[in-house]
């Protein structure tokens, strides 16, 4: 199966909130500022790779793993997929993608703003991280949930 994290320019929420699914950041604690800035694609996407699922590796089900970055374009890119498979006769139990844009804050959005559409990165950056680790339970909340799914599934 595989699994998408669908946010707006797949450099923050997708990026996080795959790297937890996976493994990389933690469950169980707040992350640390390092931990975050060095994930593979955290806050470097620029907009010629908007639309390609970046690769974040494997669940332990056995799942790869994705982030995807979709612009103001993710619910209509999330039902493309899914009619997609259903005319191609291709089980939508094949993919699950999900909106991870609601687990972040006003802050993160502004140091992405910030970092990525501005070039200001020094100062947008750390604005991204901190506000990811002031709304991280929403990260582990969402990949909870997604989890669950996965082994009602199995």
């Amino acid at each position: 199966m595989i699994i998408a994290y669908v946010c707006y320019g797949s450099a923050h929420s997708s990026i996080v909130a795959a790297s937890i699914h996976v493994g990389l950041l933690p469950m169980r604690k707040l992350p640390t500022y390092e931990e975050i800035i060095s994930l593979p694609h955290y806050d470097i996407t620029d907009g010629s790779q908007i639309g390609i699922p970046f690769y974040m590796g494997t669940d332990e089900f056995y799942n790869d793993v994705y982030a995807i970055g979709a612009k103001n374009g993710r619910k209509i890119l999330i039902k493309a997929v899914y009619s997609f498979l259903e005319e191609t006769a291709i089980s939508k139990d094949e993919i699950i993608l999900i909106d991870a844009l609601p687990t972040i804050g006003l802050l993160t959005k502004i140091g992405g703003m910030a970092s990525r559409r501005f070039k200001m990165v020094s100062i947008g950056r750390p604005i991204t991280v901190y506000g990811i680790l002031k709304k991280y339970d929403n990260f582990i909340k969402l990949v909870k949930e997604v989890k669950n799914k996965l082994e009602i599934k199995s």
